[in-house]
């Protein structure tokens, strides 16, 4: 019965990270080139740059930093959750 349950769910297993991992190297690669892109433009000389030029650069290069905030993903605990959950495990232990 074990060696049925394993042959059915294995591949299914398999796949799934397939798909994690592809969705994270393509990420990771988008992630490189706008990083790349973003050292671009911080290294291009402002000082000839016209007032209009210079705001449309600083909405690109936060768009840019915003895209990257996204693709990172992550897990962000505020210190009001870290306390509770502390609270919690102190009175539940």
């Amino acid at each position: 019965m074990a060696a049925i349950l394993s042959i059915v769910f294995v591949p299914r297993a398999q796949a799934a990270f397939m798909v994690t991992t592809t969705s994270q190297s393509s990420a990771s690669a988008e992630a490189n080139s706008l990083a790349a892109k973003l050292a671009e433009l911080k290294s291009t000389d402002k000082s000839t740059l016209g007032f209009t030029e210079r705001k449309h650069l600083r909405i690109e290069v936060r768009t840019i930093k915003q895209h990257l905030k996204d693709i990172s993903g992550g897990v962000y605990i505020s210190v009001g959750a870290i306390i509770l959950i502390i609270v919690l495990l102190i009175i539940l232990l």
